[in-house]
């Protein structure tokens, strides 16, 4: 795998950054990037993002080229091996009021209602990143046939647990929030507990499948 284009970001971060598109192989060497990165004792911070990570540094201690140098230095040697992930099962409730996009994603990818759940709930998925919101898992492995773009106007309050499809992602919204996701479904299951031990449902690298709970069609 090519090495990642490196940009200083200011005096203090680096944008370590692989081309598109994000693939499970080269979010796994970002991974390992970071788990590397974590042991050098200037950076005190490691940022994983979707085919990216940044690196947070002391100035004081290494500059941006030094620091480049080293990314590259590692990167041949990195075990990309796959993140030891947990298997989740997310129960969905598909369609109806818990899914009102349900139809909007049919008529796009010319399938029926019930045709697009089954593909839904059919797949396997790995947990990119987490980001947007607290515990807002964005996934790979959707089929490409399900790809749908987000909606032209974002509703500014998409319930809690809901389950959407973003371009050629899936994830689910933890908190209420504005957003522009194509709402299929929702889980009963909380993604986000601030006062929980491990506060997020899901983790980088966790494989994650869609159990039909229920389903009403439009």
């Amino acid at each position: 795998m090519t090495p990642p284009r490196l940009h200083p970001l200011g005096d203090a971060a680096l944008l370590c950054e692989l081309p598109a598109p994000a693939t499970l192989a080269q979010q796994q060497k970002i991974w390992a990037l970071a788990r590397e990165a974590r042991q050098w004792p200037a950076v005190h911070e490691v940022l994983p993002g979707m085919n990216n990570l940044t690196l947070l540094f002391d100035p004081l201690q290494v500059d941006a080229a030094e620091l480049e140098i080293q990314v590259l230095a590692a990167w041949p040697q990195l075990d990309a091996a796959a993140v030891d992930g947990r298997t989740v099962e997310i129960p969905v409730a598909y369609g109806g009021e818990h899914g009102p996009d349900l139809g909007e994603v049919a008529a796009h990818t010319g399938l029926t209602p019930a045709e697009v759940v089954r593909r839904h709930s059919a797949g396997e998925y790995v947990v990119y990143l987490l980001g947007f919101l607290p515990g807002f898992a964005f996934m790979g492995g959707l089929a490409p046939e399900l790809a749908t773009p987000r909606r032209a106007e974002p509703r500014t309050a998409v319930p809690a647990r809901s389950v959407g499809i973003g371009g050629a992602q899936t994830g689910i919204y933890p908190l209420v929030s504005p957003g522009g996701w194509q709402l299929i479904g929702r889980t009963r299951l909380t993604l986000f507990d601030p006062t929980a031990e491990e506060p997020t449902l899901l983790r980088a690298g966790d494989r994650v499948r869609f159990v039909v709970e229920s389903v009403e069609l439009p």
